[in-house]
């Protein structure tokens, strides 16, 4: 039943594979940094700005329950903070904490790091092409920023 590597794939198949790889990225860089994978993902989402609890379930594809949850344990741990709403005195928005922010910028680096690891075999010219595909997939499908374009500087 298993397909073997050097088989054709299609893009489905590609891209489902490519999703294991990415969260299994995700697992193990969170488990070295003493988080859950779902922890890191909040941690990189709110390293480009503070979220409303709503917009930030929209963004993490979460239910309100499973949000509040995450945040809670989040919160627990110091690496986030929940704060007024200037815009609603009702609601609140989630941000890093100092810990959080020095974590997240940890966490997204090795997790860069490793990600990057999974294309080594690609050429210059490929992995142009694949950015290019990937980010038109992304667009075409107005998936929210949940993670950064890493810094080439770094």
């Amino acid at each position: 039943m298993n397909e073997q590597v050097d088989d054709p794939m299609g893009p489905v198949a590609g891209l489902v594979r490519a999703t294991f790889l990415v969260n299994a990225v995700y697992v193990e860089s969170a488990r070295e940094h003493g988080i859950t994978q779902q922890q890191g993902q909040l941690l990189c989402v709110l390293m480009g700005q503070s979220y409303g609890m709503g917009e930030l379930g929209t963004v993490l594809g979460l239910a309100k329950s499973s949000l509040t949850g995450l945040v809670d344990r989040t919160e627990r741990n110091g690496l986030v903070r929940r704060e007024p709403d200037p815009t609603d005195s009702r609601a609140v928005t989630v941000a890093l904490t100092g810990r959080g922010a020095k974590l997240a910028a940890e966490f997204y680096a090795e997790t860069c790091r490793r990600v990057e690891r999974l294309i080594t075999g690609l050429g210059p010219a490929e992995r142009d092409t694949l950015g290019a595909l990937l980010g038109r997939v992304v667009a075409d499908n107005k998936v929210p920023i949940v993670f950064l374009e890493p810094d080439p500087a770094r």
